[in-house]
């Protein structure tokens, strides 16, 4: 972090959810010039949270999945402020759907933004970062990046491919004092559970219990909501271990921020992963229902055959 002026750093999705209580951290710090992003559609919002622009805040459109609004937001960094110092990589997606409910176009949506724009953004700060031998990027995870969940197939993908990408990159910039690390939040006490998104097949799986794969989506919505809404972790508990973060001298490479992910990531290390597996599979909630075939429609009776 530089130390005779006050660093830049970038948020994107900050907006809503946890990038909104990231970017009111950062403005109570008071030391810190702010790049706060979201998708034009979504700007309004800053308004009504109390955030407008001034001396140290801009308040810019990027969608994470649009190179041009990438390269726009990097580029004015550099020319007014002299590049970004620590970009966190905020902004999600989260699709709930078995692999057989997605299709090829449902799949890079996932993946566009949760992997591909991060490391697109995070290759774009990096030349001024390196020229500075210094800089900060912080990419947020999951525990879904760790471990996968039934009917979270691809968005596990999307925060698995994040996390091995993001392992790469930790060793390959530390040579220019660059600090990289994955945030790593479990279940957080909110709604967002709300804002998951379905693929056609999904939706349709999710509101038709004759169909295959109805008692999945069914018993682990539920499952989802109700720890959501019984864990301690909140998005300011998580915010702060982001800011934390950021600020420690020797950011590691992962940082659990909930409890829970600090247990899974100690039952992966310890557990024969056969046992591990096993013990996760058979605490899947109603887990004997969803091995019986979804009811189906009775098939329709044949004609009666016309008398010979």
């Amino acid at each position: 972090m530089p130390a005779d002026r006050e660093p830049v750093v970038l948020v994107t999705g900050a907006s809503a959810g946890l990038g909104l209580v990231i970017a009111r951290q950062l403005l109570a710090r008071g030391r810190y010039r702010l790049i706060l992003t979201a998708r034009e559609a979504s700007l309004g919002r800053f308004a009504e949270a109390g955030i407008r622009e001034g001396a140290a805040v801009h308040v810019r459109a990027l969608d994470v999945t649009h190179a041009d609004e990438r390269r726009a937001v990097i580029a004015e960094a550099r020319d007014r402020w002299g590049g970004v110092d620590v970009l966190i990589n905020n902004a999600g997606v989260s699709f709930r759907a078995v692999v057989e409910h997605v299709r090829d176009d449902e799949r890079l949506a996932q993946m566009d933004v949760n992997f591909l724009g991060p490391m697109e953004l995070a290759r774009l700060v990096l030349p001024g970062m390196r020229d500075k031998r210094a800089g900060r990027i912080l990419n947020i995870s999951s525990v879904g990046g760790m471990m996968a969940m039934p009917t979270m197939a691809v968005y596990s993908a999307s925060k698995f491919a994040l996390e091995g990408a993001t392992e790469a990159l930790w060793y390959e910039v530390r040579p220019w004092n660059i600090h990289v690390t994955l945030i790593q939040p479990g279940f957080i006490h909110s709604e967002s559970f709300q804002n998951v998104r379905f693929t056609a097949e999904s939706r349709r799986a999710s509101e038709d219990a004759t169909l295959a794969y109805a008692p999945h989506y069914q018993h682990m919505g539920t499952f989802i909501a109700r720890m959501m809404g019984r864990v301690p972790a909140t998005p300011e508990t998580v915010a702060r271990k982001v800011v934390r973060t950021m600020e420690r001298r020797r950011p590691p490479l992962r940082v659990a921020a909930t409890v829970d992910a600090r247990l899974f990531a100690l039952m992966r290390r310890l557990l024969p992963r056969r046992l591990y597996h096993w013990l996760l599979y058979r605490n899947l909630p109603h887990i004997k229902e969803w091995a019986l075939d979804a009811p189906r429609p009775a098939p329709p009776e044949a004609p009666p055959q016309a008398p010979e």
